[in-house]
């Protein structure tokens, strides 16, 4: 079993531009769709993704806040991050996480109308690369 560090995984994961982000549905079904990891972000143990407010996404997470995030890296690894999510309408904290690749989404960038934040707080790191496995400690 190997023994990844918290700043292994999190330098794999800069590099990694999209994720699956599953969610639980009203009706206790599992729901997961591919989401931006901004690509080159610094993971700090939190992912920040904008979506629009009245996306199904949303009305999940305000149903359940516990979510899960699926990458896979290039160097044949694969990261499972469960965590809680919330949802932040605010401008001032969508500010620090906003770049300018977004824009294809949101034409008027954060003043779009109908713009969220999700931001999923990792409560559990989990990786396979090859015949290694383990759990990362935060």
């Amino acid at each position: 079993m190997a023994d990844k560090t918290f700043k292994d995984v999190s330098e794999v994961m800069k590099d990694i531009d999209l994720c699956m982000l599953t969610t639980t549905t009203s009706d206790g079904a599992l729901a997961s769709r591919p989401m931006s990891n901004n690509g080159e972000v610094e993971y700090d143990g939190n992912s920040y993704f904008f979506t629009w407010e009245g996306s199904r996404m949303v009305s999940d997470i305000e149903l359940d806040s516990g979510v899960n995030l699926t990458f896979q890296g290039g160097t044949d690894i694969w990261i499972s991050v469960s965590g809680k999510a919330e949802v932040t309408r605010e401008r001032e904290d969508m500010e620090e996480h906003w770049v300018s690749d977004l824009d294809q989404w949101f034409e008027e960038g954060l003043d779009t109308p109908g713009i969220a934040m999700i931001t999923v707080k990792a409560k559990r790191i989990k990786y396979w690369q090859g015949e290694d496995e383990g759990e990362v400690k935060l």
